[in-house]
């Protein structure tokens, strides 16, 4: 499962899996185990704000500092992102796919 970094942000991992690149960009935050049982889920737009799938065992606290992470360094995480899937952001058409469904 790629980690889009190797430490822990609000105390959970944030990545994606190898399954999970036919979806639109997204973020799973999880702990240690790096499984989705539990983990959190969070779409992300072209301007890095980010929905909420769904919010696992996190606290609203810790939601509230994964989004601002993104938010952050969103771009950075998209290129990790777009090493793996042609699906672009939540929201909008795929860049590279020939299909023009929105994500």
């Amino acid at each position: 499962m790629p980690k889009y970094y190797d430490f822990k942000v609000a105390g959970y991992f944030l990545y994606f899996t190898s399954f999970c690149v036919i979806e639109c960009m997204h973020v799973h935050a999880s702990d240690r185990k790096l499984t989705e049982s539990g983990s959190a889920k969070f779409f992300v737009k072209s301007n890095g704000d980010t929905v909420v799938q769904k919010s696992g065992i996190l606290k609203e606290r810790e939601i509230k500092r994964i989004q601002a992470f993104i938010k952050g360094n969103y771009r950075e995480m998209y290129l990790k992102w777009s090493e793996s899937s042609s699906k672009g952001f939540y929201g909008e058409k795929s860049q590279r796919s020939l299909s023009s469904k929105i994500c």
